[in-house]
């Protein structure tokens, strides 16, 4: 370009800068917002529209930051679409259902072109015009299909680029960077901040005053020689899209198996997204509100759900119990919040996208007016949603998903807490069942033999009946996939089965199907006879949707009462062989509830190993708690089970004490 059309050229995108930039601040002025506040939401909400910016400026009245000259972050990704974006998603569900969650699970599938960089509030629009240059530049050459090789280690799993469409898009990024300088650093003095968390945090939840919360930072400025502040530093490493990062190096093999199943051939748009973060929460937690919250006091945060919350995990230790001290995005204002209202979050969640620039366009046979091509490039460039296809999700689901057994002890039993008299403490003369305690059930189910039937077939407490809901719900979360349940016939097995399918919302779709051979060691059980359990017609009675048709490895009559150990091991090993067997090869997950014992016999056999010494199980055995998990997975490659991360975390809580008032009054 000659220097007199770049002279003109310069002077011509000047005024459409400006007149972009006006048309979204003077309406912001308007209002009566300062400038300098005004270009700060515009920022934070990606320069999408007046309305957005001034929303943001009415809940970020209270912010005690609002006039501090904090920039943006910014940061520059290579994002795919189309097919291989919904590949990549499985993926991302899959690996973490599996392997439970890694450090690729905080940002969405993307090459990083230009790490984080900051640029003045006044300056975005620059940002942008650098990205159309930077693409324009490079359309003609941006190779049709981006080639990818999978690379593997102990602790990286991606995708690598190579050879020359790796040249383009490091061209491409360099570009960026180049204009970006240029457009958006040429500003005469520059400031850089440094963020102190001020040291006076409040002793206890509840406070006289606010004040102590109002600003949560110190500000101090230094300033620098540079002349240009907004320097882009284009990625130099090797590019690369993560699927898996700092992972456990026993799910490796499990992440190269699921990561066979996205073929790089996919089709796919290439989208260059420019995406902003708030610079001082780097380091910070991210919780997502689940439910709304009301105040209850001055230092307390209002909830609401869905809106995110940072949080400093090395600023908690004043916060009392079940408490945390947090910032929220939604209104930057500072104060106490209940964590289990909230959830953990990814880091991407709060990031703001601003503009994308579509490479595709480059292969579209009908061309698109300038003004109309330009439009697109500068806007947002997602596909039109597709219609998902049932035959190709059900494909991938069958590569990906294994066959698995979950084996899942049993929720606090009543007997366990009341000891072996709790019968007594809850019954009548005259037989009927009353309730004494909260942690009682509310009712009991009828059985043939009364209210007696239940001593040495206990159900659950009630606080069993809420950890069996918790793990339930806790596997809705995980994105499990169960298709069939087994559960041992004491009472208080098939309770636990029936709370956790309630809780998937599966209890109408999946029948317990009742096997005595994983019953509980008979030698443990009192009384030189087998428990009187209750049959299948009284459990359809009492409402637990169990299975009539399944046939038991072993039924309940063949229970020999104080069996030897050799016999009980020997029991389970058959029992968990017609288990898996009943099920067909793409059941998806298998889900055994049972005792504590269960976890150890009912998986031994599955993973080839010998029976545990009896005095070693015994021990193992007394440490297993309630609704303790182990989780099995098929390699149908090798032919092996082996044992992996549960699905869902442990469920821990401590013990309370009854507590009698009239004697607490009159002792003091």
């Amino acid at each position: 370009m000659a220097a007199g059309e770049t002279q003109v050229y310069a002077k011509v995108n000047s005024k459409l800068k400006a007149r972009s930039a006006a048309s979204l601040l003077d309406p912001l002025l308007s209002l009566g917002f300062p400038a300098h506040t005004a270009l700060k939401a515009l920022a934070a909400t990606g320069r999408k529209t007046a309305e957005e910016a001034a929303d943001w400026l009415r809940c970020h009245c209270n912010d005690p930051s609002l006039d501090d000259p904090i920039p943006q972050e910014y940061a520059l990704f290579l994002c795919p679409t189309g097919s291989l974006l919904e590949k990549l998603q499985e993926f991302w569900r899959e690996s973490r259902r599996q392997c439970t969650k890694n450090r690729a699970h905080e940002v969405f599938p993307h090459i990083t072109l230009c790490d984080f960089f900051t640029c003045e509030d006044q300056k975005v629009e620059c940002l942008y015009e650098a990205l159309k240059r930077a693409g324009d530049k490079v359309l003609g050459s941006f190779p049709p299909a981006v080639p990818l090789v999978l690379h593997s280690s102990v602790s990286y799993l991606g995708f690598f680029v190579n050879d020359s469409p790796a040249d383009v898009i490091r061209e491409f990024a360099m570009t960026f960077a180049t204009e970006a300088a240029i457009l958006a650093g040429t500003q005469t003095e520059s400031t850089k901040f440094l963020f102190l968390q001020m040291p006076q945090i409040p002793p206890k939840i509840h406070i006289s005053t606010p004040t102590s919360l109002t600003r949560p930072y110190r500000i101090c400025r230094y300033p620098t020689t540079s002349s240009k502040d907004c320097t882009v530093k284009p990625c130099t490493k090797q590019l690369h899209l993560t699927l898996a990062h700092k992972f456990y190096p026993h799910h490796q093999r499990t992440l190269e198996q699921l990561a066979r199943a996205v073929h790089p051939g996919h089709s796919c748009q290439w989208t260059a997204a420019l995406y902003s973060r708030d610079m001082r929460f780097v380091h910070y937690q991210t919780l997502r509100a689940l439910f709304q919250y009301k105040p209850q006091n001055v230092d307390e945060l209002t909830l609401s759900p869905g809106e995110y919350i940072f949080v400093d995990p090395t600023q908690q230790e004043e916060a009392s119990e079940g408490w945390a001290i947090g910032i929220s995005q939604r209104t930057g204002c500072r104060g106490f919040l209940p964590e289990n209202y909230t959830e953990r979050a990814s880091e991407c969640d709060t990031w703001v996208k601003h503009r994308t620039y579509t490479f595709s366009l480059a292969l579209d046979p009908n061309p698109r007016k300038d003004g109309e091509a330009n439009s697109r490039r500068n806007g947002e460039l997602l596909p039109p949603p597709r219609p998902r296809s049932a035959g190709s999700l059900q494909a991938l689901q069958a590569a990906i998903v294994r066959r698995s057994v979950l084996v899942v002890r049993h929720g606090e039993r009543v007997d366990q807490i009341f000891g072996k008299s709790w019968l007594q403490q809850c019954s009548t003369p005259d037989g009927k069942y009353y309730r004494p305690d909260l942690n009682f059930p509310c009712s009991l189910p009828q059985r043939s033999n009364g209210i007696k039937g239940f001593e040495n077939d206990p159900p659950l407490s009630s606080c069993g009946i809420f950890q069996s809901r918790t793990a339930g719900e806790a596997l809705l979360d995980s994105g499990i996939r169960i298709t069939s349940v087994f559960a041992s016939p004491a009472l208080r097995c098939v309770q636990t089965a029936k709370h956790i399918l309630e809780e998937l919302k599966l209890e109408r779709k999946i029948k317990i199907r009742v096997e005595p051979g994983i019953f509980e060691w008979t030698k443990w059980e009192t009384g030189k006879t087998t428990p009187a359990l209750m049959t299948l017609e009284e459990l359809k009675e009492a409402n637990f949707n169990v299975s009539t048709e399944y046939r038991p490895a072993f039924p309940i009559a063949s229970l020999l009462p104080a069996e030897s150990y050799d016999e009980y091991v020997h029991r389970c090993a058959v029992s968990v062989e017609q288990v898996v067997s009943s099920c067909p090869q793409d059941a998806g997950v298998i889900l055994i509830v049972g005792h504590g014992s269960t976890l150890d016999s009912c998986t031994r056999p599955l993973l080839r190993l010998p029976p545990r010494d009896c005095a070693d199980f015994a021990q193992l055995v007394r440490k297993i708690p309630s609704l303790g998990m182990c989780f099995c997975e098929e390699n149908k490659e090798e032919g092996k089970w082996a044992l992996v991360a549960p699905p869902v975390k442990t469920l821990t809580h401590g013990s309370n004490s009854a507590f009698n008032w009239r004697n607490w009054i009159l002792g003091n």
